[in-house]
């Protein structure tokens, strides 16, 4: 009877320490994210007015990644700028910025791109996520 006691006592320890570190597991609060973002650009503009585009990055990882960010826009866009930008981020605030002019209301497309690429971090030392390596967002800046 005491062994069927002891069994029974340690099958239910097992079950409460099972069940707390699967609860912990699923815990998605305390999950880093890759990629942090700000984005600083005018809604409006005159016409013929040069704006600029600044996207602020941080990552929460402790491990480095490479990231490149680009431009897409609704109609062209006049500039003698690269509209792609490839940036090491590591634990510190990293800042991309575009200037350009607006000729009419334009939405443009911000893609951030977390890639596997050399030469770009130190000792190309980085990491690419398993999942979310690839953010977009829209914003339109109307000419009046």
């Amino acid at each position: 009877m005491l062994r069927l006691s002891v069994m029974f006592s340690a099958a239910t320890l097992l079950v409460l320490c099972l069940q707390l570190g699967i609860n912990k597991a699923q815990d998605t609060e305390s999950i880093r994210k890759p990629l942090i973002f700000s984005l600083d650009v005018p809604n409006s503009a005159n016409t013929n007015e040069e704006i600029t585009l600044k996207l602020g990055m941080k990552s929460e990882y402790r491990e480095c990644l490479v990231v490149r960010a680009s431009l897409e826009s609704s109609s062209k866009i006049e500039g003698s700028f690269n509209f792609k930008q490839t940036r090491c981020v590591c634990n510190d605030q990293v800042n991309l910025y575009w200037d350009f002019p607006v000729t009419q209301t334009v939405t443009i497309k911000i893609l951030v791109e977390i890639i596997p690429e050399k030469n770009i971090c130190p000792n190309d030392v980085a990491v690419v996520p398993i999942s979310g390596d690839m953010y977009y967002t829209f914003h339109t800046v109307y000419v009046r």
